[in-house]
């Protein structure tokens, strides 16, 4: 098996605040190239090995299979910055990060949350992302399925983090969609906020349908009330609110933001 490569050291690449100016530069591409590699990778093994014997293999190969923690590429961090941003001003007790690869958009919000929680279905992401946030003590990395996460967690956080993680589950048809909704908001606090991300490229390519299906089954749930909702460069994010805190409906589509 190859050898895990790696450009640069998470801390490093989350070092320095990107400028504003541009929220991707020509070179990005190859993150984008890099990234399909990964996600052909994991759809091939995962007919055959099951997804988290996937995950295993891609971060066995690779140290960070989607290159989002190499200064080459400014995308994936402006992404996540302006994910932070759309949580500014607020604090949080216990956050979620489910689906947390290597912990960078976690590390992100360090100074917003008082202890962090993150899960991913692969060990060996689970092993690095401890080493990258090593030097954060309210920080935890645990390995768990989605799909089989425990009671114990239930009304445990007033944040969770869904970001570029439900396209990868399987299978993932309306009813499953559905339930992972309500399984999301038994995991809030009343009140607590849901942050969903996934990729958004064009309204017709076949990604870009699936993420708007997700999206809509998260906001039309009886138990998440859609609170915002940002159309940005090849990324949709919806902020939902655990249902009990719901008061009247308010949609506030913020900047560059629009009902899809």
């Amino acid at each position: 098996m190859k050898k895990p490569t790696s450009e640069v050291s998470a801390p490093q690449a989350l070092g320095r605040p990107l400028p504003p100016r541009f929220f991707m530069m020509p070179r990005d591409i190859g993150l984008f190239l890099k990234s399909a590699r990964t996600d052909a990778t994991i759809l091939r093994l995962r007919a055959t090995l099951g997804a988290r014997a996937a995950f295993e293999a891609v971060y066995s190969r690779w140290n960070d299979p989607w290159v989002a923690a190499s200064p080459r590429y400014r995308y994936q961090r402006r992404k996540y910055e302006q994910v932070v941003g759309m949580l500014s001003g607020r604090h949080y007790r216990r956050a979620l990060d489910l689906g947390c690869g290597l912990g960078l958009l976690s590390q992100l919000l360090a100074p917003q949350v008082d202890e962090l929680l993150g899960l991913d279905i692969a060990d060996a992401a689970i092993e690095r992302a401890r080493q990258l946030a090593a030097h954060l003590s309210n920080f935890r990395f645990e390995q768990a399925d989605i799909f089989d996460l425990p009671k114990t967690l239930d009304h445990g956080f007033d944040l969770v983090l869904l970001a570029d993680t439900l396209y990868y589950l399987s299978p993932l048809d309306d009813e499953t969609l559905k339930q992972l909704a309500v399984r999301a908001a038994d995991l809030l606090v009343p009140g607590g906020m849901c942050v969903l991300v996934n990729h958004y490229f064009f309204a017709a390519d076949s990604d870009s349908r699936l993420s708007r299906r997700i999206h809509r089954a998260f906001s039309s749930s009886h138990r998440l009330l859609l609170t915002s909702e940002h159309r940005k460069p090849f990324f949709l994010a919806s902020l939902l609110t655990e249902h009990s805190s719901r008061s009247s409906p308010v949609l506030d589509q913020g900047i560059e933001g629009r009902a899809v």
